[in-house]
């Protein structure tokens, strides 16, 4: 047995491996110095969340449950973090909330868990069971800031003076308000308002939410270049300048369909309706291809040549992936917005692969993207002609795409999609060689999870309410307009 110095030297690099970004390494030295030292529930948690960051998230839950073994400190953490991955990467949301549970068990006023089996509720269509558990939240902290603008993106609201929209402006005008408080409350009280009817306020509310988001961010997370992003565009046109031979790859199984477009331009609308056809499944693993890219091919966007080798690698890793998940599915559709970005790859991995592109009114597009709360990794958000900028750049890729790939690229119009569906689906279930089913027109009434921010809009009926939306707000846009002409052209507008 090694001196217990040795031991603590070995903790002491796996932590400053950790540190400096070299994760797998400081696995490895975790790994080492537990299986000298295992009563370490510290580094088991350690270990396991590093695990979480390299996928390995069957591992990552093992390491866990060592930590609780061996007398975590703070074992509702743990379950907290075990429900994470169960739900977010597994496809398990009822094992998940098990674990939320039992967090609960060993501490009842754990909030964290709280919103977190909220958020469960509210991805399932459990209305009440999400306003319960926010509720409780609310109770335990009354400026929770997350627990109030969930409650009010749920409750139904009337009127501009009800108690819920009093009581998030109240919140956000607190003196110790923090920044990234005021724009999770001020992001739900421009959609409160805009229910209710109250544009301008709610326009005003959204402006001063995104400069709290903004706030709230590093100094590198909340820039937008513009210059670099077309230099990006750039190089993906570049690295795939022709299209792939339609032969270089067997047919996939499952058969591979890729929703994207630009974000609220209706890809989980498109998505929902699609898994509702009995041979069609919802892929649950939405960030698999960009963690792949940036694995095997992080110059991919700044024009490093591509290896048809590592390609195929991809491909066999991607195909291992999604099976595992889905072992049944006939066809897999793998929804994310941004995939748009990566067409000509998606097609060199995936020859047969059906690319369905969302397609929505550029000002309506735009304005949806500037009222949603997003993360500082797209920081085109925050300011409306960013957003235009973004949406003109996208439209320059997808122009390249298609016309590399032409009829492989379905264009679906979410406008003409929410005004009269059945024609459009019709010819999108052909295009996909699948056979009619009268039953996706009730794709609301689907029971599986659904994963947005506006879950609660894709549960309904289709509704033509956000099909010019933009009008409510034309007095505010005058710059959003006209760097969209500048972006796209008069015409195109």
């Amino acid at each position: 047995m090694p001196p217990e110095a040795s031991v603590d030297t070995l903790f002491a690099q796996a932590a400053h491996l950790a540190r400096v970004g070299q994760v797998r390494e400081a696995i490895a030295a975790y790994q080492k110095a537990l299986d000298l030292r295992p009563a370490s529930p510290n580094s088991w948690y350690n270990l396991a969340r590093l695990l979480r960051r390299v996928r390995r998230f069957d591992e990552a839950l093992l390491a866990y449950q060592q930590a609780l073994d061996f007398k975590a400190e703070q074992p509702e953490e743990v379950h907290l973090n075990r429900a994470v991955i169960l739900a977010d990467y597994l496809g398990r949301p009822f094992d998940a909330e098990g674990e939320l549970r039992t967090a609960l068990g060993l501490n009842p006023r754990y909030v964290p868990a709280l919103l977190n089996l909220g958020n469960i509720c509210e991805h399932r269509g459990d209305r009440s069971g999400a306003i319960a558990h926010y509720s409780r939240a609310l109770f335990i902290d009354p400026f929770n800031a997350l627990a109030l603008a969930r409650l009010t993106s749920i409750q139904p609201l009337s009127r501009a003076d009800d108690l819920l929209i009093q009581r998030m402006k109240q919140a956000i005008a607190r003196p110790n308000a923090q920044a990234a408080e005021r724009a999770d409350l001020g992001f739900s009280l421009g959609a409160a308002l805009d229910k209710v009817k109250a544009y301008d306020e709610a326009f005003a509310a959204y402006q001063a939410a995104n400069t709290a988001s903004r706030q709230a961010a590093s100094p590198a997370g909340a820039h937008y270049d513009r210059r670099a992003h077309e230099e990006m565009v750039d190089h993906l046109m570049q690295a795939f300048p022709q299209a792939s031979p339609a032969g270089r790859a067997h047919e996939s199984v499952p058969r591979m369909v890729f929703a994207c477009g630009m974000l609220r331009s209706g890809a989980t609308l498109v998505e929902q309706i699609l898994s509702s056809h009995s041979q069609v499944t919802a892929g649950s693993e939405p960030d698999l291809l960009p963690t792949l890219i940036r694995q095997h091919l992080p110059g991919l966007d700044s024009g490093v040549p591509i290896d048809m080798v590592t390609i195929a690698r991809m491909r066999e890793r991607y195909l291992a992936t999604v099976r595992g998940l889905h072992p049944n599915a006939t066809v897999l559709i793998d929804k994310r917005p941004d995939n748009f970005l990566y067409i000509g790859l998606i097609k060199a991995m995936f020859p047969q692969a059906r690319i369905i592109h969302t397609r929505r009114h550029p000002i309506d597009n735009c304005l949806a993207i500037y009222f949603l709360h997003l993360s500082h990794t797209v920081p085109y958000a925050l300011e409306l002609t960013d957003v235009a900028h973004w949406y003109g750049q996208y439209h320059r890729l997808m122009l390249h795409w298609k016309a590399l790939y032409g009829s492989d690229i379905l264009d679906i119009s979410y406008d003409a999609l929410v005004t009269e569906p059945e024609p459009l689906l019709r010819d999108l279930f052909g295009n996909l060689g699948l056979a009619w089913e009268p039953a996706c027109l009730d794709f609301h009434l689907n029971d599986s999870a659904i994963k947005t921010s506006t879950v609660w809009q894709a549960r309904e009926a289709l509704y033509t309410r956000s099909s010019g939306r933009w009008r409510n707000y034309a007095r505010h846009l005058d710059p959003l307009v006209a760097e969209l002409r500048r972006q796209l052209g008069r015409d195109l507008i």
